[in-house]
């Protein structure tokens, strides 16, 4: 390869290509535990468009795979490197291009740190939904590939909810607009919601507009603690039946809170097996009596204790402690990371399955949930070097994902299929509609070379 890598490398600008092999570490794989990776020829970081075409291009010319990578947060093995292909970072495409407060939206580079954006769009008033816990650090290309969730998106969505139009490298090396600036756009065929969390196995996004909002209402912030998780999603459900659609509603269960205590010695474990955070943000008095009515929601469940704080600081540290919750695990050993979504009413039934699996298995499975929206993140914690604990949470993974698909749920709420997901998928799918996608990933990348072995399985 290394012709190849001289050829790619006179094409582009000085220091866009590396090739050191030994300054690969970084760029091989994301942060899906046990998702295969290989080694990759080189490692490109394009400035602009043009030099991401202009990879692509050399690429399939000498049928080389493209990988695509934003800043390594995700959790299903999508940026992994496959052996010889060229990882793309777009670690330098991070411009925020415009703002546009008269058509509330904004154009930006697929690098743009997800945080930087929403602070970018506060300065002139707006806001930016989608918020997913690694916003500190995962991008807008990255959120779109996977069409990301968050903390609010059980009342105003997911990222593709928010993306107007998309610039991309196709498969075959063209450099192409799709989507719209306008508010109502339907002509032809809606190829930019096609590309939304596609993974990168249609085409490579170089630039996104996406929609934005005006700032909202302060909000009022609910807290329960739980005798278990079980009970906390029967609160969760109660919520949605008596009406109220919060701007949040959030799961954290005892083995999360102890590991954020241990780390940040916060002191939320004590007290509490699970921890319910609710936020509602109607305005005025319709917002207090949101509130209200989730805090009966909350005691009607079961609730050992619940208030309303009427501290602001105390309740963004204890959102805090939400977002804190996967990186404090993470100090406990290897986390495979599960990400089914059910519906609202299966949410106390399918918390309780994850505790039995785990105990059945005898791996250890803490639970954070947007349980809100029914998008559950059960975490099967294992010990360094154990390869025991390793295949038994492995067959853990695997009979959640067949759980949730049973009680009508899906096997990725908001992380992707990557690597990890593609036999769930496949259980979800079934044939038919999986040779449907196989057309589609065929026509926009005929030879197969972007982000290639991600998400669909060759058929068998």
């Amino acid at each position: 390869m290394d012709g190849f890598v001289d050829e790619l490398a006179a094409l582009l600008p000085p220091d866009r290509v590396v090739r050191d092999p030994d300054a690969f570490a970084g760029f091989v794989h994301d942060e899906a535990e046990w998702a295969p990776h290989g080694q990759p020829a080189a490692v490109v970081r394009p400035h602009t468009a043009e030099e991401v075409r202009t990879v692509v291009r050399h690429c399939l010319e000498h049928g080389v795979p493209v990988v695509p990578r934003g800043a390594g947060t995700g959790l299903s093995g999508g940026a992994n490197a496959t052996a010889g292909c060229v990882v793309v970072s777009f670690e330098r495409m991070r411009a925020v291009k415009e703002i546009n407060t008269g058509e509330r939206l904004a154009v930006v580079e697929p690098g743009v740190v997800n945080n930087d954006l929403r602070a970018a769009c506060a300065e002139h008033g707006l806001w930016y939904p989608p918020d997913p816990a690694s916003a500190p650090w995962s991008t807008i290309g990255g959120n779109v590939a996977t069409n990301a969730g968050g903390l609010c998106c059980v009342k105003y969505g997911v990222t593709g909810d928010y993306v107007l139009g998309l610039q991309v490298v196709t498969g075959t090396g063209e450099l192409v607009r799709l989507g719209r600036r306008t508010a109502k756009g339907v002509a032809g065929l809606d190829l930019t919601s096609l590309m939304v969390g596609s993974e990168g196995m249609l085409g490579l996004i170089t630039e996104i507009t996406v929609r934005l909002r005006p700032q909202r209402p302060d909000e009022h912030t609910v807290v329960g603690y739980f005798p278990s998780a079980a009970s906390a999603g029967a609160a969760a459900a109660a919520v949605a039946a008596a009406g109220v659609t919060p701007s949040a509603l959030e799961l954290i269960d005892r083995h999360c809170l102890a590991a954020v205590d241990a780390w940040k010695r916060m002191g939320l474990s004590a007290e509490a097996d699970t921890l319910l955070l609710g936020r509602v943000d109607a305005p005025g008095v319709a917002g207090e009596q949101d509130a209200e009515t989730m805090l009966e929601c909350f005691n009607g469940a079961g609730a050992t204790w619940a208030t309303r704080s009427t501290d602001p600081e105390e309740a963004e540290a204890l959102f805090d402690a939400r977002r804190l919750a996967y990186p404090a695990v993470e100090r406990l050993g290897p986390v495979l990371t599960e990400d089914v979504c059910v519906p609202l009413a299966a949410v106390a039934e399918m918390l309780g399955r994850v505790d039995e699996i785990g105990r059945r298995h005898d791996t250890l499975i803490a639970n954070i949930a947007h349980v809100g929206d029914g998008n559950l993140h059960p975490l099967l914690i294992t010990p360094p070097g154990d390869e025991a604990a390793r295949h038994r949470a492995q067959a853990a993974f695997d009979e959640i994902i067949a759980a949730a698909l049973e009680l009508g749920g899906t096997v990725t709420g908001e992380h992707g299929v990557g690597l990890l997901k593609r036999d769930g998928l496949e259980a979800e799918l079934g044939p038919e509609v999986l040779d449907m996608q196989r057309a589609v990933k065929a026509a926009l990348d005929p030879h197969n070379i972007l982000n290639p072995g991600k998400v669909l399985t060759a058929k068998s």
